[in-house]
């Protein structure tokens, strides 16, 4: 038999809550953290690295350093606090993080989701986010490479990706929820800037604050007779008649202009450990 422990759990005090955890816990925003402990602040970030990615790509998970020393995460701040940004880098590509995010604080007294990605720096760059004059085209939102875009639409890729995922959205959205739960948030939101992003949402537990009654006429579009099914008729590559039954097809054709308005509008909040069953387009494959 094992020797016991001089000191085991039996013959701790009685148990008492943490004295850190608040009766009423007041939200924290983003633009209080620097007035916090860089620790609580390394801590976070922490929280929002998959420590298996960090080791797959040669990181070391406690010092965030990659085998030549060098610390592989960013965090920023804007002016006044109101956006805090972490991006982790990676050796292989530099030009692409492993992993970005963006978190905002709203006019709401609420934080929100601006950006998040991950990219598999091992596959092939489409450099959709510039003009060949290296003139940035926010993901495809402002201005478009159409030639970059063809060629990631071919490869399987959807709007605004400039290269193939890593697979973690799901684990990244619930470290994110932790983050939250930290900062006291019991809900965040978020505005898609694709549709497949808002499908992607709504299938991970997200709720529409605005735009679901747009995401379901869409959906109605694209069905047979639908006026969206109509306008697939082959006149630009993203307007082929088979990207009416997927999700990624749907998303290239709206990026593209197929609606009668922008896309615009579509807002989504999700609450902490809620998934709300929303499902605008049941069925339909990725």
């Amino acid at each position: 038999m094992p020797e016991t422990p001089k000191s085991s759990l039996l013959s701790l005090e009685p148990e008492r809550p943490l004295p850190s955890a608040p009766d009423e816990p007041e939200p924290i925003f983003l633009r209080e953290l620097p007035k916090h402990d860089l620790r609580f602040q390394y801590t976070l970030a922490h929280i929002l690295l998959p420590v298996d990615l960090l080791v797959a790509f040669g990181i070391d998970p406690i010092t965030l350093r990659n085998r030549q020393g060098n610390v592989m995460v960013r965090t920023g701040h804007s002016e006044g606090g109101m956006i805090w940004a972490m991006r982790l880098l990676n050796d292989i590509d530099p030009r692409d993080p492993l992993m970005e995010i963006e978190l905002a604080d709203t006019p709401f007294n609420r934080i929100a989701v601006n950006w998040v990605a991950m990219n598999d720096p091992r596959a092939p760059r489409f450099d959709v986010d510039r003009l060949p004059d290296g003139t940035p085209t926010l993901r495809g939102t402002a201005l478009r490479n159409i030639e970059e875009e063809i060629k990631a639409k071919q490869a399987g890729l959807a709007p605004g990706q400039v290269r193939r995922g890593l697979r973690h959205f799901q684990r990244l959205l619930q470290d994110l929820e932790q983050v939250l739960a930290a900062l006291h948030q019991y809900e965040f939101d978020v505005e898609p800037l694709f549709y497949h992003a808002a499908i992607l949402f709504e299938r991970h537990g997200f709720k529409y604050s605005r735009g679901e009654n747009l995401m379901r006429r869409i959906h109605e579009g694209f069905q047979p007779g639908g006026e969206l099914r109509a306008r697939l008729d082959g006149s630009t590559p993203f307007r082929m008649p088979d990207q009416a039954d997927s999700i990624r097809g749907r998303s290239w054709a709206i990026h593209d202009g197929i609606l009668d308005e922008p896309w615009d509008g579509v807002k989504m909040y999700k609450r902490l450990g809620v998934h709300a069953g929303e499902d605008t387009a049941p069925g339909v494959p990725w």
